[in-house]
């Protein structure tokens, strides 16, 4: 049997340590003992992609701001629906994992980063959508293993109200939030609701062939005459 080999790590900051593995031809990215993102399990990340850019089809020149790189599934899958004519921001909170896409995993990232729609921003997404009003047609959030901040306390600010509510300002007219979950959370569908989203939440599998453990994206729209109640 292939052991697994640790290849680095990264300290996430305000979080504990990132550790990057191979097993064989795969990689993982692990935090203490949670494997966060794994080469072996993408389709929940591209479903995040896909599904939100056919929700903002027709849209000319779109903008579509992603939160969290992680191994590139969702950016690499944007890419490949969006037109020529889009702009994909992706906004990084830990250098190594840029270093890592663009190192060890190269092979993986497949030079998405290198693609001129591609404007990478090192930092806090948070930090990105509050200094971005009205900029987005899609803001599409995979930063944490849902709303409830299991890698860094501070990913808590983006599922509060006060975030929900600056990305709803980020979003141009009939724009789409998109935020993958681990798990379903009907406390956090009620806040997005509270702050004014239509909200639809969509299953989709781990693994891009329909297998693996189920993961949850929700899909939101700015409402202002929605009902505050939960489905």
């Amino acid at each position: 049997m292939i052991p697994r080999e640790l290849l680095a790590t990264a300290q996430i900051p305000g979080g504990e340590d990132l550790q990057l593995f191979r097993h064989g031809r795969d990689f993982m990215i692990v935090l203490d003992r949670n494997e966060l993102m794994s080469t072996r399990m993408r389709g929940s990340e591209e479903a995040l992609a896909t599904l939100s850019c056919e929700r903002i089809a027709g849209v000319a020149k779109p903008h579509v701001l992603i939160g969290g790189y992680g191994m590139g599934f969702t950016l690499r899958a944007a890419l490949a629906t969006l037109g020529k004519d889009a702009t994909v921001t992706v906004a990084e909170l830990v250098p190594e994992i840029i270093e890592w896409a663009r190192g060890a995993m190269a092979e993986v990232a497949a030079g998405c980063l290198d693609d001129r729609r591609v404007r990478l921003v090192m930092g806090d997404v948070a930090q990105v959508i509050e200094a971005a009003p009205a900029t987005f047609d899609a803001i599409l959030l995979d930063v944490d293993n849902g709303p409830d901040g299991l890698v860094r306390e501070d990913n808590n600010r983006i599922y509060s109200r006060q975030g929900l509510l600056a990305a709803r300002a980020a979003l141009r007219p009939d724009g789409v939030l998109a935020i993958w979950s681990a798990a379903k959370d009907n406390g956090f569908v009620r806040r997005m609701r509270e702050a004014k989203f239509d909200v639809e939440e969509v299953t989709v599998t781990a693994r891009a062939n329909g297998k693996g453990a189920k993961h949850v994206i929700w899909f939101a729209r700015y409402a202002p005459g929605i009902k505050q109640k939960v489905a």
